[in-house]
């Protein structure tokens, strides 16, 4: 679709649609736009594309196609016949708007424009450079799939379609950007989805007007996300893994895939959406489920263990006697808060070293932060042995949070939580606990409460995130997303065990509704047996009868 609103239609005279393509498109100024002026069949016509986005082969047989072909082959209807019969191409359309032109050219595809017709032919024939998909560094999993997203947004389409070959599965293209006419794919399953919400997203996505969207998905974030820019805590889902991807389109979640990224973005989305991992999905429910509790302690631990610790230091009659342990011996030169700021702040400095490191030098920058940085720290008096100990504590915490966002977010929070500590001890600690914990309670993410199913709440959703539950038992849909379809499966899928009778009347549906299928036939069959042993008795009493007289 063209980002404009103004049509400019296309003539039938050849040499002025050129003309206007060529100057628009930059052809002679750019190396790359490439206009190739050919006949065939008697008629003039010129191909526009872009040097490096086009298939060779494919151009080459579609010239050899068109130089075959005779006058008399496509008269009359000249357009019809080549577009129907000697184009012989999968992807082909017709445009009328040479500001469609422009941006199907832009985007790849090849533009066939001939001579006496007042339409051009547009063949997707593009191959984008690409890299092959592999598993994402920041969701890996010991057993499971290797694949994750790139940066081609057909591609990515495929993966997802892959393991979602439901016909309701619906992925509308989009346009934004009034220069980088970025292409954005709204991904949902249309008997599932909200509707609301789906509408919701496409508005947002039409409303943007930037000249360019060149950090893909984080810019579309910022410029559809409802609620204050300045909010840390992430309000949509990243994810790299296409298992992941298909399992919330399953529960009524909306996707948008946004060209050139890896990332895709899974709405709406609740704090507890990104204390999960695929790990928890890969092992049986008895370890996923241990799996979570510890990563749960973890993410628990990296906020609270050092505003705490620091609390502790300043206020050691808050501790019961057997943990007055607890806290430096000797503070040293330097005021513990500014050991901890400065711990913190070279944490993160480390970590953003380690992502610009070449692979062959990680080690070598972990020798360094842990030898000559750390302990040399520690003797030299600048830090006390426990703020390293429970700042890298904190820092595992933070890495074993599954999304990269909401650990950065916890990092903003342990550190507002020490300098509240720092200025008004127990009474700041709780002040500012009870502020972050009004600001959670107040976010929404597209309309779903951000805390949800806690705040709101709800005890058998709380439990599915508490516990990792066995698949056979997911037969419903998060009710906050407001699904179409709120039943992933009619009833629990219990496995029979050998030898045992299974009961009459069918399992009931959670949320009081009607008996499952199985249910329904094992009572009408029952009740068929009653009916036929009603006319067996009535059938005796009247051979009774019968015999008395």
């Amino acid at each position: 679709m063209a980002i404009t609103d103004e049509k400019v239609p296309a003539s039938k005279d050849l040499e002025r649609n050129v003309q206007w393509l060529s100057r628009e498109l930059g052809v002679k100024k750019s190396f790359d736009m490439i206009c190739r002026e050919i006949t065939f069949a008697g008629r003039n016509a010129a191909i526009f594309f872009v040097d490096g986005f086009a298939k060779d082969e494919i151009m080459l047989w579609i010239l050899r196609a068109l130089s075959q072909i005779r006058a008399e082959e496509i008269e009359p209807d000249t357009f019809d016949k080549v577009f129907k019969k000697h184009v012989n191409y999968i992807e082909v359309e017709s445009v009328d708007d040479l500001h469609q032109v422009v941006d199907a050219v832009l985007a790849g595809p090849i533009a066939l424009v001939i001579d006496g017709e007042d339409r051009v032919i547009i063949i997707d024939a593009r191959e984008y450079p690409a890299r092959n998909p592999e598993e994402p560094d920041l969701e890996r999993v010991v057993r499971g799939s290797r694949d994750g997203f790139v940066e081609t947004i057909v591609f990515n389409t495929a993966l997802i379609r892959r393991r979602v070959r439901d016909p309701k599965l619906r992925m509308e293209m989009m346009q934004a950007g009034q220069r980088s006419k970025t292409d954005i794919c709204v991904c949902y399953i249309e008997d599932i989805a909200n509707p609301e919400t789906v509408d919701m997203i496409k508005e947002r996505i039409k409303a943007i007007k930037m000249d360019g969207l060149p950090m893909a998905e984080k810019s579309v974030e910022e410029l559809i996300n409802p609620g204050s820019m300045w909010n840390p805590f992430p309000r949509v889902r990243y994810t790299e893994r296409p298992d992941v991807a298909a399992t919330h389109l399953l529960e009524g979640h909306v996707l948008v895939l946004v060209d050139t990224s890896p990332s895709i973005m899974i709405l709406p989305a609740t704090l507890f959406h990104h204390v999960q991992h695929a790990e928890e999905f890969r092992q049986s429910p008895a370890v996923g489920a241990f799996l979570r509790w510890v990563r749960f302690a973890g993410i628990i631990v990296s906020v609270f263990v050092l505003p705490l610790w620091y609390l502790f230091s300043l206020e050691p009659q808050l501790l019961p006697p057997t943990l007055r342990y607890i806290g430096p011996e000797k503070v040293g030169q330097v005021p513990l808060i500014w050991q901890l700021l400065i711990a913190e702040g070279g944490i993160n400095l480390m970590r953003m070293a380690a992502v610009h490191t070449p692979n062959a030098l990680t080690t070598a920058l972990g020798l360094i932060a842990a030898v000559l940085i750390g302990d040399m720290a520690v003797n030299i008096g600048l830090f006390t042995p426990e703020v390293v100990l429970y700042v890298a504590v904190a820092a595992v915490g933070t890495f074993a949070t599954p999304s990269y966002e909401l650990g950065m977010a916890n990092s903003l929070v342990r550190i507002i939580l020490l300098v509240s500590v720092a200025v008004a001890r127990l009474p700041g600690f709780i002040g500012a606990l009870l502020v972050i914990l009004l600001y959670l309670v107040r976010t929404t993410s597209f309309g779903v409460p951000y805390l949800w199913p806690l705040i709101p709440f709800n005890a058998m959703a709380l439990k599915a995130v508490l516990v990792r539950s066995p698949v056979p038992i997911q037969n419903t849909r998060p009710s906050i997303l407001r699904p179409l379809d709120p039943d992933r499966q009619a009833a629990p899928a219990l496995k029979p065990i050998p030898g045992e009778k299974r009961g009459r009347g069918g399992n009931k549906r959670k949320e009081g509704k009607e008996n499952n299928e199985k249910g329904k036939e094992e009572n009408t069959l029952l009740m068929q047996d009653q009916a036929g042993q009603r006319d067996r008795n009535d059938f005796r009493e009247w051979a009774g009868s019968r015999r008395k007289e």
